[in-house]
């Protein structure tokens, strides 16, 4: 059975879609089987990955809206060894507005994991948009677990309550009470700075979730490698930023 991991915070530009299409890669260097599933209509996983949108032929949308398709009908291979990708495209916004009234509108993503997916995969990636609306929800109800990705920046902490306060109610209201915070990763990083040194202290001071101990920081490397459409493991592999996703996955395979 693959480990279902959701990777969210509300707010945007943290680094979740660059700790899914990172840690994917890291994981596949060990010889596990990965799908990242595209859950953002901005389609950011996707074209990071190495795929061309224009090519899209059937994605996420069409999973969830209505079931046009099953999960196995939209999944392509990426330029990666060991990585698949779910697509996402524009449509998938207008997908979120379709799904408030569906039956078990929670549940859509769960349902279409089932089966093939799950019999197929060591591991699926789940990169959530920047809210916590419906796809985000489908994706904690989805998931064994959630890793949220926290900028060390001012106002970065503060965004954590909502989020951890929704992982609790999905919990509670049965939709998945298996779900658990995996750890909060420490994002775009500058040891240079002050500030940074103290956001990253008192988010491992916060005590309530595990952190963890790799760190993520703003690399030429990184930020080089979506353009290139491929892991910064495979791009630069010799990299600071590689070597820390390496480290993430790591600690991701130990907690299990």
């Amino acid at each position: 059975m693959a480990n279902v991991i959701a990777i969210a915070n509300q707010k945007g530009g943290v680094g979740k879609t660059t700790t899914a299409i990172n840690l994917a890669g890291a994981l596949a260097e060990q010889g596990y089987r990965i799908v990242c599933v595209d859950m953002d209509a901005q389609a950011n996983l996707t074209v990071g990955l190495g795929i061309n949108l224009g090519t899209v032929q059937q994605s996420m949308a069409d999973v969830l809206a209505e079931s046009r398709a099953t999960f196995q009908d939209v999944v392509i291979p990426t330029q990666t060894m060991g990585i698949d990708v779910a697509p996402s495209t524009l449509e998938l916004a207008s997908t979120e507005v379709e799904l408030f009234t569906a039956i078990g509108r929670e549940h859509a993503l769960r349902g279409a994991l089932q089966g093939w997916a799950q019999r197929h995969y060591d591991y699926v990636l789940i990169d959530c948009p920047p809210t916590l609306g419906l796809l985000t929800i489908n994706g904690l109800v989805a998931a064994n677990s959630v890793i949220i990705p926290v900028q060390t920046q001012y106002y970065a902490l503060k965004g954590l309550t909502a989020l951890v306060r929704v992982v609790a109610q999905i919990r509670a209201k049965g939709l998945n009470r298996d779900l658990r915070v995996l750890g909060l990763l420490p994002t775009f990083y500058d040891s240079r700075t002050i500030l940074g040194r103290e956001m990253l202290e008192e988010l491992r001071e916060l005590g309530d979730h595990h952190v963890f101990k790799s760190i993520i920081k703003q690399t030429i490397r990184l930020g080089e490698a979506p353009l290139a459409g491929r892991p910064v493991t495979a791009y630069a592999g010799g990299s600071e930023a590689a070597r820390a996703f390496r480290e993430l996955a790591r600690e991701v395979i130990d907690l299990g």
